[in-house]
């Protein structure tokens, strides 16, 4: 009996999802994702312009700011916030996205935390490998997000792509 009551239940719920006013889920989630673009903070500026600076004087072009890949961002940094946990989970859904929305050929992230000064956390990644390789990559544009979490201190989620 218990069986059928939780069959019965599944049901239900998959009934619900797909009486859904909109034509897919995809569009749910790309709405959701795309709405939230907050206004650069002073310490992004200034990890974005120390990044560019770097990569200039390598020879490397700048990279450009777009705002699609600033809402992938700050909806991961957000997120790490909230679970108190730096992290790249979801990685592959916000490479995808970036994928079917900008036509990105290449999409890489760095995350960080705790750090209390843009110079600071763009150093710390200058000083690993994995992390200087998508400072220096091959891509055209980025965009990074930062929160304050609990105890003050800052999760990061710097995100490049390649169009």
């Amino acid at each position: 009996m218990r069986r059928i009551t939780s069959l019965l239940i599944v049901f239900c719920i998959a009934i619900s999802f797909t009486s859904c006013s909109t034509d897919s889920m995809d569009e749910i989630y790309e709405d959701s994702t795309v709405l939230v673009i907050p206004d650069a903070k002073p310490i992004e500026i200034e990890i974005l312009e120390l990044i560019n600076q770097h990569r200039i004087s390598i020879g490397l072009n700048a990279l450009e700011n777009l705002k699609v890949i600033k809402g992938q961002a700050f909806s991961h940094t957000d997120y790490m916030v909230n679970i108190n946990e730096v992290n790249h989970d979801n990685f592959y859904s916000r490479k995808n996205y970036l994928v079917n929305n900008v036509n990105a050929l290449k999409v890489s992230e760095n995350v960080a935390y705790g750090f209390s000064s843009a110079s600071s956390v763009v150093n710390a990644w200058l000083n690993s490998d994995g992390h200087k390789r998508n400072i220096e990559g091959d891509f055209t544009d980025f965009e990074i997000s930062a929160e304050l979490g609990e105890n003050n201190k800052w999760y990061f989620t710097n995100i490049f792509v390649k169009k």
